[in-house]
């Protein structure tokens, strides 16, 4: 497990696609299971760890995941999320180029709970949400391109949906249109930096999160 960082109010991880942030109908271990562990174990804790899941990124997803061992710093980075004052950015490779180099999205989605998809429509409907996100490419190659992406609302598969509606589903990502699966099931979107003031102490806080040790990412280093 990669520690991003740490201190004694929050811990971040670098998360590794196919592994679940917290427990789902899978019963599959989680990486909350692991980091609660680690902190046992580090620390020498009795009993059971405290640990706050701040927030989620998909099971094929990797990067980024920050936690909180304190109640006090889960309340405060909650109303953080919530308020959208946390600046998330993740990176993703598409095999198709955006229609243009840099843009804002402006979507409106609603999640299919029985196919675990989120469809998406250019306008206002009932019952859907308004998704936002910018985007711009960093690298290209002959095949496939880099896009920085900065979410400005943070709704279900909000990334691999809106992507995909503009012709650029993420590399690997079936559910959303990509032509072929990964090897071990990952997509190729990462999040790649989270930047957020710290939650009791009175600073900014930066982490970043090294890119997956994989060729196709490396096209980009």
């Amino acid at each position: 497990m990669e520690i991003l960082y740490e201190d004694n109010h929050i811990i971040a991880v670098n998360k590794r696609a196919g592994e679940i942030v917290q427990s789902d109908k899978t019963g599959d271990r989680t990486l909350a299971d692991d980091v609660k562990d680690y902190i046992k174990v580090k620390y020498n804790k009795p009993g059971d760890v405290f640990l706050g899941i701040v927030h989620r990124i998909d099971r094929p997803v990797s990067g980024v995941v920050l936690f909180a061992r304190t109640s006090k710093a889960l309340a405060r980075l909650n109303e953080m999320f919530k308020n959208h004052t946390v600046k998330k950015i993740y990176w993703a490779i598409t095999q198709n180029r955006p229609p243009q180099e840099a843009e804002e999205l402006h979507h409106y989605m609603s999640k299919n709970e029985e196919k675990n998809r989120t469809n998406v429509s250019i306008s206002p409907r009932t019952g859907y949400k308004e998704a936002v996100l910018s985007y711009k490419l960093l690298s290209s190659t002959p095949n496939i391109n880099l896009l920085e992406v900065e979410l400005q609302t943070g709704r279900h598969h909000q990334i691999r949906a809106q992507l995909s509606r503009i012709g650029c589903p993420i590399r690997g990502d079936l559910k959303y249109g990509s032509k072929r699966s990964n090897d071990g099931g990952g997509i190729n979107l990462h999040s790649r930096r989270l930047v957020f003031k710290h939650p009791v102490k009175d600073e900014m806080i930066t982490i970043e999160a090294p890119l997956p040790d994989e060729s196709v990412w490396k096209a980009f280093e």
